[in-house]
């Protein structure tokens, strides 16, 4: 199974489609960002998605003011072709832009990939592109809170990603550029995540 997977990651129209049947068409990931964010028509905010994978939620933002991040070249070759925005490819470790360069960032199921010491550092370089003030939406897998989402634990047992934490553990990776102004958990499809909204402190 874990070979499947493997394989199917490689491939980007392949990928979201198994992402798209798990998570339900990704309509809750959709609807936090909606609540969260606030990207209006108007609205003059730059957004960073770190680790925007395929660009799957490019569309919820302005194109103009919108950049995605990722190390795989080839989910941003097909971003690039098939997603409004624009795309770097970027490790996470240092970014490509000058400090306090965004308004506000959209991280999505990045940090479950990554052991403590690089989430860490993926967060504290975050920080340092994001101004003063802004808003930094996480949404991370957890492990399921209901024992009987049977799937969900399926899933996590297969998942690519080997650092799915608890609240407590994500807690301890925003670091200290950040505050923490809410959090709770979402269902999409069969995935469990929690979901924090973050505040850049000033340095």
């Amino acid at each position: 199974m874990q070979s499947f997977l493997d394989n199917i990651s490689t491939t980007p129209r392949a990928w979201n489609a198994l992402r798209w049947v798990v998570e339900a068409g990704f309509h809750g990931e959709r609807e936090v960002i909606a609540r969260e964010l606030r990207p209006w028509h108007g609205d003059t905010r730059l957004f960073i998605d770190f680790g925007c994978g395929t660009g799957e939620f490019a569309g919820e933002f302005p194109a103009g003011r919108y950049v995605g991040i990722d190390v795989s070249t080839t989910y941003l070759r097909f971003a690039r072709r098939n997603r409004p925005g624009s795309y770097l490819a970027s490790d996470g470790a240092a970014l490509p832009f000058v400090a306090a360069s965004f308004d506000a960032a959209l991280v999505v199921g990045v940090l479950h990939h990554l052991p403590d010491d690089i989430a860490r550092a993926a967060m504290h370089e975050l920080a340092r592109v994001l101004r003063t003030g802004a808003t930094a939406l996480v949404i991370e897998d957890i492990p399921p809170p209901d024992a009987w989402n049977v799937a969900g634990y399926l899933m996590h047992s297969i998942d690519r990603g080997g650092y799915i934490r608890n609240d407590p553990a994500y807690r301890t990776i925003f670091g200290t550029g950040f505050s923490i102004i809410s959090t709770y958990t979402m269902r999409s499809g069969i995935c469990d995540y929690g979901i924090y909204v973050l505040r850049r402190l000033h340095d």
